[in-house]
């Protein structure tokens, strides 16, 4: 794996094996991008990562986990309005906490360049839905481009900011998970220098869009797509390469499974490889499809790509089969494979009879099946014991709304504590709707780090109206699901700074919650329940919000931590003499380090896989799970 001082090298020619993301956080450094804020979300994850430890050995340079998506737009695009080269960086979902800040930008436009990163996720590997990100370039007459590789993804990075520059715009800058988590050879190129300083100049009637100014301001914005489109029309980023009579128009990551189709088909085609998607060059797309019988247009997801073509095919009267999703050969869900590729193509050519499957398919070298695994909380996490307790608390007869984070996870049995989630905040805020409606008890949970960035307002509004309302927050001491990033709770900043760190319950008494109360879900599992009890019935009584603030830290931080230091607890173990083969502790509490022997029909903690979180024993009737002396 790729070590971010690796990343650091002046060393141009020098090339390594990098992660798209990490080509990208080397990106930066060449670009001499000033300030970058992300808020992080898979599969962008590593882009940040690295860049958090890189950024205490960049001269000038700034980088900041931002409290949300919403929140690292306006950081990085106010930056870019000062004069410098500026990033921000976050998943397909996270762009949509930041929609409204991207339109007025565009309209507003920017003084230095600026690269919006947004990481899609086809297939919904990390995500709640499948954000096609395109569609807000559209919206919002913003440039796009799309790498396909990580090898593109820097040296594509580095000509965004030019062309943001020429334009004044921000470029969008959209990756899948397949090109930000694929692997592949990435040349070093000079380090470009980076200003300490600007003066901002004032220029309120550009930069302030009342209506007066935005009236003026979006006739600009179409001029400059104007410029843009010019400039994509003879961009080396869109080109044509192959021959043959069919036609295929392709972008993304979705242009290398095109390459590798028509290799193990030994088919001949010309494909349209477009690396800058909006505003397309419309004048080669046309005069591509005026130049075949027939074009494939092979795109992920929504048919972004295959609309454009078949508006310019009508507009200029242009008589070309253009064959896509319409025709059912793509799909609009999920990720494609070359395997998926190759069978359209061959539906297109009407070529299947011919075809040698057994040979492609061991030409694709698919990978052998594997046992299945779902996602599932990890041994000793804390937020085990939080279900848990909310569950028997409760009777499992509350409503249990649920938020963005590793918690969702409790949406599987035994635990089974999630009904209700939206978007990333949404917990506290659907807990008041349905509060309103149906007078049950209502517990939501949510995580630490997505109270900070996203359930402030929604609780607020629990206060203000005094919804009767009950909210677990899951601190677990950093941000946990996406690859342990800081938060403004952790005490350290993006540039690895200590800082005073923010308590989750002072900032909800801040807000006005009269009930606030902290406990760690390690010290007394029966505790804990008690406590989510007397929650319930304060907030039955006083029909106002309460807040329960379940502390200890992620497993992972706490198997690292002993790790390091060699220092580990007594192990817990099952007494088989006592256990008696109720099965409580693998039916209610479902710990991957439990399991069932299959010739004693017992049950059996797998040692190298406990975290040494002891909420096994407090779960055991027969107190037959012990810990060492």
């Amino acid at each position: 794996m790729t070590k971010p001082k690796e990343l650091l090298e002046d060393a141009p020619g020098k090339t390594l094996l990098l992660l798209a993301n990490e080509a990208i956080a080397r990106g930066v450094l060449e670009a001499g991008v000033r300030l970058v804020a992300l808020y992080p979300g898979t599969p962008s994850s590593e882009i940040g990562n690295n860049l958090t430890f890189m950024a205490p050995h960049i001269p000038n340079f700034y980088f900041e986990f931002s409290t949300n998506e919403k929140v690292a737009l306006e950081v990085a695009g106010a930056a870019a309005v000062a004069g410098v080269r500026s990033m921000m960086v976050c998943k397909g979902p996270g762009l949509n906490v930041a929609a409204d800040p991207f339109f007025s930008l565009a309209y507003v436009g920017v003084r230095g360049g600026m690269v919006i990163v947004v990481a899609d996720d086809p297939s919904m590997w990390s995500s709640q839905n499948e954000n096609d990100s395109r569609y807000y370039a559209l919206m919002g007459n913003m440039p796009l481009m799309e790498p396909s590789d990580p090898a593109e993804a820097k040296s594509m990075l580095l000509e965004a900011y030019e062309f943001s520059e020429k334009v004044e715009l921000p470029v969008l800058f959209r990756t899948t998970t397949r090109v930000n988590h694929t692997r592949a050879p990435v040349r070093f190129h000079e380090i470009r220098e980076r200003p300490a300083q600007v003066e901002f100049e004032k220029e309120p009637y550009r930069f302030v869009p009342v209506p007066s100014v935005a009236r003026l301001r979006h006739p600009w914005l179409l001029g400059q797509i104007a410029k843009a489109r010019e400039i994509s029309e003879t961009s080396h980023l869109n080109f044509i390469e192959g021959t043959g009579d069919l036609g295929i128009i392709t972008s993304g990551v979705a242009y290398t499974y095109v390459v590798e189709a028509l290799d193990h088909l030994g088919m001949n085609a010309e494909i349209l490889k477009l690396g800058i998607t909006h505003p397309l060059p419309e004048q080669k797309l046309t005069d591509f499809l005026r130049m075949h019988e027939r074009v494939v247009v092979v795109e992920e997801l929504e048919p972004y790509l295959e609309t454009h073509a078949r508006r310019l095919a009508q507009l200029h009267r242009v008589e070309v089969d253009i064959l896509g999703k319409e025709q059912g050969y793509f799909s609009r869900t999920m990720e494609y494979s070359p395997r998926i590729v190759i069978e359209a193509l061959c539906k297109i050519a009407d070529c299947n009879t011919c075809i040698n499957w057994d040979e492609i398919d061991s030409r694709m070298k698919d990978m052998a099946d594997l046992p299945p695994r779902p996602p599932l909380l990890c041994a000793g996490c804390p937020h085990r014991a939080s279900y848990f307790a909310i569950r028997t608390a409760t009777r499992g007869k509350a409503i249990y709304p649920s938020d963005i984070g590793c918690y969702t996870l409790s949406i599987a049995p035994p635990l089974e504590t999630a009904d209700i989630l939206f978007d990333m905040g949404s917990s506290i805020s659907t807990a008041c709707g349905i509060a309103q409606v149906t007078g049950q008890d209502i517990v939501a949970s949510v995580g630490d780090s997505t109270f900070f960035a996203s359930v402030l307002p929604g609780l607020v509004n629990a206060v203000y109206n005094k919804h009767p309302v009950s909210l677990v927050v899951l601190d677990n001491r950093t941000t946990a699901m996406t690859g342990h990033q800081p938060h403004p709770g952790t005490g350290i900043t993006g540039m690895q700074e200590q800082v005073e760190p923010l308590d989750v319950e002072d900032v909800a008494k801040g807000l006005g919650v009269k009930y606030v109360k902290t406990i760690n879900p390690f010290d007394s599992l029966a505790g804990l329940v008690r406590e989510v009890r007397e929650m319930v019935k304060w907030v039955r009584e006083n029909h106002e919000p309460a807040v329960l603030v379940s502390k200890a830290p992620c497993a992972l931080l706490t198997a690292a931590e002993m790790r390091k230091t060699g220092e580990y607890p007594p192990r817990f173990y099952v007494d088989s003499d006592m256990c008696t083969a109720c099965k409580r502790c693998l039916n209610r509490l479902s710990c991957p380090a439990m399991y069932l022997d299959s010739v004693t029909d017992k049950a059996v903690i797998d040692e190298p896989l406990c975290n040494y979180c002891g909420t096994c024993v407090a779960v055991c009737p027969q107190g037959a799970i012990k810990q060492e002396e």
